[in-house]
């Protein structure tokens, strides 16, 4: 693996999956591979489980980390030809050059604006720094990706199903603020690459982008999409025609016990709870919520794994 900026970067998701479980098993089994290596974490917004999990998941590997808030260091200018006489110190052609000589992999997190869909679907940031730094990039979250993530919510339902084809059902639930579509577009792509009975179900006016979803089958009915269903993936995101905008916020779509049966819930954290998801449910048995963030760590692993095994 050269770099993970999206879930393609995986030659083959199945055997990945198993690696990862491996690793969860034995942690430091291969922290030979990270010795005098270092690995920069770079965050333009904020992080709790990605940042941690990710340097646990490299220290496990036996790398040093380094972590920068660039908001705390200068602002950085991504447009070629500018003339830089505003806010904007250093240009990322200079920045991941530099950045790219301290250390041996360059992890980074950027959100989208949610304002402008043709910049955000760009991908300027991450794609900036694949093209200029001159080591392997990682994906920690970008405008329309969480490549991370994605492979986590594999592992889990791996983990915990006891079915050849299980019923995974993505399921918009309501939110106060208007969310990026990164962690649904990745969960998207990672249940159509693996061996699952996937569906979608969200309101009317909260499609994806269809270059995405593709063929898989979207249902506007929330309770008759989650009939039968082994894992309930929740998660809000805003409008992707009316771009980045809460169209309502209705409460009717919130996921209660009655809804979700005996079927595993799953968030990718954090969630406002009796919200998006009511207490009954993310206190029961039935929430794999706190697995799957502690997969994050093995994610991470098992993709800085594959790196370093090709340095």
């Amino acid at each position: 693996m050269k770099k993970y900026t999206d879930i393609h970067d995986i030659e083959n998701i199945p055997k990945i999956i198993q690696e990862a479980i491996a690793l969860k098993a034995n942690p430091f089994q291969y922290e030979h591979l990270g010795k005098h290596k270092t690995l920069v974490m770079l965050f333009f917004n904020s992080s709790l489980r990605t940042r941690l999990s990710t340097e646990k998941a490299a220290k496990n590997l036996g790398m040093d980390v380094m972590i920068l808030d660039i908001n705390n260091a200068w602002n950085l200018e991504f447009k070629d030809g500018t003339i830089m006489n505003l806010d904007s110190a250093e240009h990322i052609k200079e920045a991941a050059q530099v950045i790219s000589q301290y250390t041996d992999v360059i992890a980074v997190r950027a959100f989208p604006s949610l304002k402008n869909k043709e910049e955000d679907e760009s991908e300027y940031i991450l794609n900036n720094f694949t093209k200029y730094a001159s080591v392997p990039i990682i994906n920690m979250e970008s405008a329309t990706a969480h490549p991370l993530q994605a492979l986590t919510d594999a592992i889990t339902i791996s983990e915990l199903t006891n079915k050849k084809k299980p019923k995974v059902v993505l399921s918009w639930a309501p939110h106060p603020k208007a969310l990026p579509h990164a962690v649904a577009n990745s969960f998207i792509k990672m249940m159509q690459s693996i061996d699952v009975d996937f569906s979608i179900t969200h309101p009317e006016g909260y499609a994806l982008d269809p270059n995405i979803t593709k063929n898989t089958p979207i249902s506007y009915d929330q309770e008759e999409a989650l009939k039968d269903a082994d894992f309930v993936y929740v998660k809000n995101w805003s409008s992707y025609d009316n771009y980045g905008q809460v169209l309502d916020q209705n409460p009717d779509w919130m996921i209660t016990q009655e809804k979700i049966g005996n079927a595993t819930c799953m968030h990718c954290l954090p969630v406002r709870r009796n919200m998006v998801i009511e207490d009954a449910v993310l206190d029961s048995d039935n929430s794999a919520v706190i697995q799957q963030a502690g997969n994050r760590t093995f994610a991470a692993q098992v993709v800085l794994k594959k790196i370093l095994e090709n340095l």
